[in-house]
């Protein structure tokens, strides 16, 4: 291929197949922007203003929706721009910018969720150690943890892309990521695939983790109906949202490193779309509607 180690624009050619539906989508995109940032800024606002809610398991739900706010900041102004116009690219340093911004949130996601299921562990299974467990020191430890070792693991993973030749300014994708740049080069990438390995190993770990915490709270609470009754309220929705994040981001990785290219551009584009787009939407809801305190809280507001 061609020498383009001095690339400064790529190409998103995901926007190929959607040139007939741009401005539908525009609008579809933009109610679901204002959507993602009315329900996630409810539930910010709601928890900061009200002490009441200053717990453990609040916290932990409003750093999840302010990681919301963060990841899609980096992919919806972005996208919704290219689709009002009728060629979409983005330059080497944009590229690399989005593709941190969304795949930190990403990660940043999975080290909430696994805290809030360590959280919902000991709220359920050890109560008499919550409070000693759970001080305010340690829930500002989880925090900065959920933020900085995303932070440390991608811009080490930008690093090591700024350091390759590319051949190429074509990405196959609707926005930018990481491993999309990679392909392009022409230079040895054997350290950026065994880095990028061992990073989804060890954030499907914490995947693993949580999963096996919310098996252990359900043979604790079959102890009493108090029990019970919280585990539904607190864990199922956990669950069902990691579930569905998992599903979605594990697509989205796998696929842009041993997918077909076979598979219609479209359903490849609504795939990787679908982590970007339902859990920003559907954690608010599911927190709002299950949690008794939050409910109460948003409606005597409205």
């Amino acid at each position: 291929m061609k020498n383009l180690s001095g690339v400064l624009v790529f190409t998103l050619s995901g926007f190929s197949e959607i040139t007939e539906t741009q401005y539908m989508l525009f609008s579809i995109t933009l109610l679901c922007y204002i959507v993602i940032l009315w329900f996630n800024m409810t539930i910010i606002v709601t928890i900061i203003l009200n002490r009441r809610l200053h717990e453990p398991m609040y916290i932990f739900l409003c750093n999840l929706c302010i990681n919301a706010l963060y990841g899609t900041t980096g992919f919806y102004p972005k996208f919704m721009y290219d689709l009002l116009f009728e060629f979409q690219v983005i330059s080497y340093a944009g590229c690399l910018t989005q593709a941190f911004v969304i795949y930190s949130s990403v990660l940043c996601d999975f080290s909430t969720l696994a805290i809030m299921a360590y959280d919902r562990y000991v709220a359920i299974c050890r109560p008499l150690e919550y409070h000693t467990k759970m001080t305010n020191y340690t829930v500002m430890k989880c925090i900065l943890f959920s933020w900085l070792a995303p932070f440390f693991c991608i811009s080490t993973a930008i690093v090591l892309t700024t350091r390759l030749t590319l051949c190429g300014s074509i990405i196959e994708k609707l926005y930018c990521e990481i491993w999309a740049v990679v392909k392009l080069s022409c230079s040895s990438t054997t350290v950026n695939n065994v880095y990028g390995h061992i990073l989804i190993l060890v954030y499907f770990c914490h995947a693993i983790f949580i999963f096996c915490s919310y098996i252990r709270l359900v043979g604790a609470c079959q102890k009493s109906a108090e029990s019970r009754k919280r585990f539904m309220q607190t864990c199922i929705p956990h669950m069902l949202v990691l579930l569905n994040f998992t599903v979605a981001t594990l697509f989205d990785v796998l696929y842009s490193r041993y997918g077909s290219t076979n598979f219609p551009q479209s359903l490849r584009n609504f795939l990787a779309l679908e982590f970007l787009i339902i859990p920003p939407i559907v954690n608010p809801i599911i927190y709002g509607l299950k949690l008794t305190k939050i409910r109460e809280q948003v409606l005597r507001f409205h």
